[in-house]
């Protein structure tokens, strides 16, 4: 936002009483529409550990994560995503440790900097590391004991991270509550699904584990997981790694980048092809990839390392967590899990959410919250914790106006409904069909697409939906219209008859149900789900139980069903001899409605009750009482040519225990592009919010051009800002919200200078579109030009390369340096380092509130005293502690010092004495490297 006032001054004290109140209620709905409130700052960074655990031969890659306080607590292991790391998770994990927990996340075996080969989640590799892990966090004087050895310890995780969460419940009694996230109870049912090939996704699984075994130690957090932990990588600098030695039964190392692809041993996987994938596990895939079909050896593998296979010993509250929108983990799976458990006599409690492993909203705060509070259940025993109702599954509620995206309305349950409840028939018609298998399987239909579908099947409630079936591949049975809406929630079942012509008499067939439009031409695939089954001894024709994709859809009154099998699916391995099938429907189709699930009614949008109120009270202030200001200093007129001045500033916000600004002093002149760094927490957004007079600080001032800041100073109409976005009314094109947004400021439109920031959006055609068919980079830009109308002496940016490409990002520097080349003053906080480099001329570095440096950015770059040292090997914490460094990626930073190492060869003599593995001692000039520097010493 951009704040000005209007030439025309503050409305005059003589005004009646019902214009003060219109005044009040025009500035707070004309607020709520387009300001947008500066977000806090950062609340304390959470203490983390990094260590490297030896686990039976295995390095394993660790976090640890505790808040405050020295009273033991309960402990959360956190596991991630298939093809991730520990970094994918980090998010969650501090959310957690602010919640009262002490949580250790983990890279798996071949995932980061992990070693060790990919089992699985084998019992003998996996598993057991997990159970070590247990055992290090037993001996932490930090963690909560149940008895000696046995820490009140949950696991939860998404995916591969959830599935190792039920392991561990199975084979370590230690384990007192899961909370497993779109995962797999039987591994071989979810990649050979009734004896027929997933291929897609086993490929995507192979493809991911290969990929990390490149020996390079660092895993990428992609592959399998589509939507698993990617919140986590949000780009955010978080606290920094702290240094504490490890203990209990599994010994510590000091953190560091271990690389190459070790067994439980230690040695290397032997196969390239292979990457860090175990022998056992690449000889399956290569094996059922070639066959196009599994074997026993293969679905005996999968199930041996399967939370099915130890079911009967999971016996701790189990939150499931699984989403529809997903073909590689079904509801099936978590049904089978949730009916496994709750038979062990454990509490039991579903949550079907709108996402997946397919894509669409995996609700992650939501999800997060209630695994917490789950946790706080049955970890910390508080009997007062709202765990939730027993089932939950997020249904689509229509679309966002403003942003064209799915909203959500939660429908619950007393108790798990299962799959199967409050069925109804729906009846078939049409006599038996014949159709084609083509000769290669091609081409095939196409359902699912991993990672693409879930948006897609979010919206198919309203009609939106991609799949596709191929003329003479498929046999269709439809039913009668609806006459009233018939909601599925389960899965629904039918009884065929199939016949093949295939020598062996076998057939591979695909079953999906459609809902079909009143037109007869528009039907959508509920979720892009469909359910393979490979049909044997068919040449005579067999007899066929169908159960269909498990499913949370409405069909509309007027909508009908579709029952359709195809010979083919994009997504799994068809035979490719050709052969004709020939299919008959032998029963009505049954479809589960789950009458005890009822759907939360929508709530009224908080604006709507709460505009009136909140004008109502503030119409009564403004009328009932009167409040007088401190008339603000004068101006200062020698410095009326500078563009900010800070001096003495310090901000502690009501309840806090410490100054979020303390003493801060600094100056910035006219031309300068001014940097302004720090961590999280350093209080850069306060000071901004400070300088533009959206709140005051507790000591100290702030003169813009000579005058001092209050809320409202006139001065601040010299002032352009852009602050954690903008908001815009999404109905109105971008020309017309910036023409509303000047008019708004009450000055003459040729002040607006509308054509320069025009071209700075860039927009093109955009430009007279609705602002909510923009993406977040031409939101982005379209704010920068808001704030750049009238050309303001002084512009203010937070991260104006959020949601920019690098195109857009090399011409958002071009226009700042542009800016400020004219004689303006540009002010810039922003965490790419490399960015700042480029486009500043000067910078101040924050920590905890107070200036760390001020200056021209090459004096703060300069590295005269600052060497690189590269390693050829980890070093341990407490070298780096003496020699004062900060680890980097490269290696070491040292700042040469008038003690222990005054110069490079006093530098490379230390080294030498305290056996540091050194390959290399250079000068080190980035931005990146001198801002840690800095921070280090402040640390």
């Amino acid at each position: 936002m951009q704040l000005r006032l209007p030439r025309r001054g503050l409305p005059r004290p003589g005004l009646p009483r019902w214009a003060a109140v219109a005044a009040a209620l025009a500035v707070l709905a004309g607020g709520a529409g387009t300001w947008t409130a500066v977000a806090s700052d950062a609340p304390p960074p959470v203490h983390r550990a990094d260590r490297m655990l030896d686990l039976d031969g295995v390095r394993i890659d660790t976090s640890y994560f505790t808040a405050g306080g020295s009273a033991r607590r309960p402990a959360v292991l956190l596991g991630h995503g298939f093809g991730g790391s520990k970094d994918d998770v980090r998010g969650q994990a501090e959310k957690l440790a602010r919640d009262g927990y002490a949580v250790l996340t983990w890279s798996a075996r071949g995932f980061g900097a992990s070693t060790g080969q990919i089992g699985l989640n084998d019992p003998d590799r996996e598993v057991k590391d997990v159970r070590g892990l247990v055992d290090w966090l037993a001996a932490r004087p930090e963690v909560l004991l149940d008895k000696a050895g046995d820490p009140r310890v949950g696991v939860t995780g998404a995916s591969y991270g959830g599935a190792v969460a039920l392991l561990a419940a199975g084979y370590d009694p230690r384990v007192d509550a899961v909370a497993p996230q779109i995962t797999y109870w039987n591994l071989a049912d979810a990649l050979f699904p009734n004896g027929v090939f997933k291929k897609l996704w086993a490929g995507v699984f192979f493809s991911a584990g290969a990929g990390a075994g490149a020996g390079a130690g660092a895993g990428t957090g992609a592959g399998v997981d589509t939507g698993a932990g990617v919140g986590a990588r949000d780009g955010k600098a978080g606290p920094g790694p702290a240094s504490a030695p490890a203990s209990g039964s599994a010994s510590g190392s000091a953190s560091g980048t271990a690389s190459g692809t070790g067994t439980g041993s230690g040695s290397g996987s032997g196969s390239a092809a292979c990457g860090r994938f175990s022998p056992e596990v690449c000889a399956l895939y290569e094996r059922v990839a070639v066959a196009g079909k599994p074997d026993a050896a293969a679905r005996a593998l999968l199930e041996a390392r399967s939370p099915s296979a130890v079911g009967a010993r999971i016996k701790v509250p189990a939150l499931i967590v699984q989403g529809r929108s997903d073909s590689l983990f079904t509801l099936a799976q978590s049904d089978a899990m949730a009916r496994t458990i709750a038979a062990n006599g454990a509490p039991v409690a579903v949550d079907w959410t709108a996402g997946g492993h397919d894509g669409g909203d995996r609700e992650t705060d939501r999800v997060e919250a209630r695994i917490s509070a789950w946790f706080d259940r049955h970890l910390k025993r508080e009997a007062s914790a709202p765990t939730g109702p027993a089932f939950r599954v997020s249904r689509t509620g229509g679309v966002d106006s403003t942003d064209g995206r799915a909203t959500l309305r939660g429908a619950t349950a007393d108790a798990y409904p299962g799959l199967s409840a409050g069925p109804v028939s729906v009846a078939l018609a049409g006599p038996p069909r014949s159709f084609a298998n083509p000769a290669g399987a091609n081409p095939p239909a196409i359902s699912a697409v991993p990672g693409l579908g879930g948006g897609l099947s979010q919206l198919s409630s309203l009609g939106v939906g991609l799949s596709l079936d191929f003329p003479g591949q498929y046999a269709a049975f439809d039913a009668r219209p609806q006459t009233a809406p018939l909601r599925i929630t389960g899965a629904p079942t039918v009884t065929v008859r199939v016949t093949s012509t295939a020598p062996d008499g076998s057939a591979v067939l695909f079953a999906k149900v459609y809902d079909v439009g009143p037109d007869g031409r528009q039907q959508v695939l509920p979720a892009q789900l469909v359910t393979p089954v490979r049909v044997t001894d068919a040449g005579r024709g067999r007899t066929v139980d169908l159960t269909l994709p498990a499913v949370d859809h409405e069909v509309a009154a007027g909508h009908r069903l579709r029952l359709v099998l195809a010979a083919t699916d994009l997504g799994y391995a068809s035979p490719a001899a050709p052969a004709t099938y020939t299919v008959g429907v032998e029963s009505a189709l049954t479809v589960p409605t789950a009458p005890g699930v009822t759907t939360q009614a929508a709530g009224l949008p908080w604006w709507v009750w709460g505009l009136p109120l909140a004008g109502a009270v503030l119409a009564a202030a403004l009328l009932l009482t009167v409040r007088r200001k401190a008339a603000p200093p004068a101006p200062d007129a020698d410095l009326a040519g500078v563009p900010l001045q800070i001096t003495g500033l310090s901000k502690k916000y009501r309840g806090g225990d410490r100054y979020s600004v303390r003493d801060l002093s600094f100056r910035v002149e006219q031309g300068q592009v001014l940097g302004l760094l720090g961590p999280n927490g350093a209080g850069k957004t306060t000071t901004l919010r400070m300088l533009m007079g959206l709140i005051s600080p507790d000591e100290g001032e702030i003169r813009v051009f000579g005058q001092a800041i209050r809320p409202g100073a006139p001065v601040l109409s010299r002032v352009g800002a852009f602050v954690e976005g903008a908001g815009f009314l999404p109905h109105l094109s971008g020309r017309e919200n910036l023409e509303l947004y000047w008019r708004a400021t009450g000055r003459p439109a040729e002040d607006a200078h509308l054509d320069e920031a025009l071209r700075i959006a860039n927009l093109g055609g955009a430009l007279e579109r609705a602002v909510r068919t923009y993406s977040q980079g031409m939101r982005q830009r379209l704010a920068i030009a808001q704030a750049m109308l009238g050309l303001p002496d002084l512009l203010i940016l937070d991260e104006p390369t959020n949601g920019l490409d690098p195109p857009q990002i090399r011409e958002m520097r071009e226009v700042m340096i542009r800016y400020a080349a004219g004689g303006r003053t540009v002010i810039v906080s922003s965490h790419l380092l490399a960015e700042v480099e480029q486009s500043c001329t000067h910078l101040v570095v924050m920590d905890r509130g107070g200036l760390v440096q001020a200056g021209p950015v090459e004096e703060i770059t300069g590295s005269d005293d600052t060497l690189l040292v590269t390693l050829g090997a980890p070093v341990p914490d407490a070298v780096v502690e003496k020699l004062g460094a900060v680890r980097v990626d490269a290696g070491l930073l040292v700042r040469l010092t008038d003690t222990t190492h005054a110069t490079p060869t006093a530098l490379i003599a230390e080294l030498v004495r305290l056996e540091v593995p050194v390959t290399g001692v250079g000068p080190h000039r980035r931005l990146e490297d001198a801002f840690l520097t800095l921070i280090g010493e402040t640390a």
